[in-house]
């Protein structure tokens, strides 16, 4: 129907989720229950070379335990495996890839694009060079030559990102192409995640400018706070943050959690100029 909000809960499975993953879930199902929309399950898990079995075990324990349903995507791990996994849309993603005619290939190394430029962010050293893409030798990059549109003020994505990777050296294609490829297909169009990730935003708005992805880039997206540990680290996986599996383990319950997270509910919700949802005061 017009005007139906369509989201998503979209977790990666490269480690065991923790809190902030958790206001994460808890924002989006809240958004999308109070509005009568639909709501779809998805893991991120083309990037093969870091999902793990257990991970995606988590998240469906996770989600249980928070109480969150949805109404599309797969409802256990043997499911997801079976017909949902991303590992198995590489062809799609491919031909998506396919698209963007200005991309190139780059041979360079982390370690060389450190010493050239100083960090991570790449300046276009191959660009130009008409380098054949080799499993193992090369990934793909999208040249990056035009600010992109962030909440009405032009944002510098060349000085944030450089030219950013769309398909790695191990032949598998990157987060930013998966995710907007995703979210177009499924026709999101309310998309809510951590303010960490407001520059892989304006990549994924750069390319589906390129692609010409109209939904995408109509679609209303929100970049919600972060949490921190006790030294002031956000909370991330890779920085083996304490998993919400200690939490469920040592007796915790959803009310306990859901009490510690309303204070950062409901700031977004007023930070965002969205009428907070009856239903985050309780998930009975």
């Amino acid at each position: 129907m017009p005007g139906a909000v369509i989201s998503r809960l979209a977790p990666t499975p490269s480690g065991y989720l923790h809190l902030g993953n958790a206001l994460n879930f808890l924002i989006t199902w809240s958004f999308v229950r109070s509005r009568r929309g639909r709501l779809i399950l998805r893991i991120d898990d083309a990037d093969s070379t870091r999902a793990r079995p257990q991970y995606v075990e988590d998240i469906f324990r996770t989600l249980q335990w928070l109480g969150i349903d949805w109404d599309e995507g797969p409802s256990g791990p043997d499911d997801f495996y079976a017909r949902h996994s991303q590992c198995a849309r590489t062809e799609i993603y491919r031909a998506a890839m396919a698209r963007l005619t200005r991309a190139y290939n780059c041979d360079c190394s982390r370690s060389h694009i450190r010493a050239t430029f100083g960090s991570t962010i790449y300046g276009g050293t191959c660009r130009g060079k008409g380098l054949p893409f080799v499993k193992g030798g090369t990934a793909r990059r999208m040249p990056v030559d035009r600010p992109v549109l962030m909440n009405g003020q032009a944002f510098d994505l060349f000085q944030a990102m450089g030219d950013f990777v769309l398909w790695t050296r191990d032949d598998t294609p990157a987060y930013q192409l998966v995710s907007l490829v995703e979210d177009e297909g499924s026709g999101i169009t309310h998309i809510f995640r951590g303010e960490d990730l407001f520059t892989s935003t304006a990549a994924q708005k750069y390319l589906a400018e390129e692609l010409e992805y109209a939904t995408f880039l109509g679609a209303k997206i929100f970049h919600h706070e972060l949490l921190y540990d006790q030294r002031g680290g956000k909370l991330a996986k890779s920085q083996g943050s304490a998993p919400l599996t200690a939490l469920r383990q040592s007796g915790v319950d959803r009310n306990a959690l859901l009490d510690l997270l309303r204070p950062c509910l409901l700031r977004f919700f007023q930070a965002a100029g969205l009428a907070s949802p009856e239903n985050i005061l309780s998930l009975d």
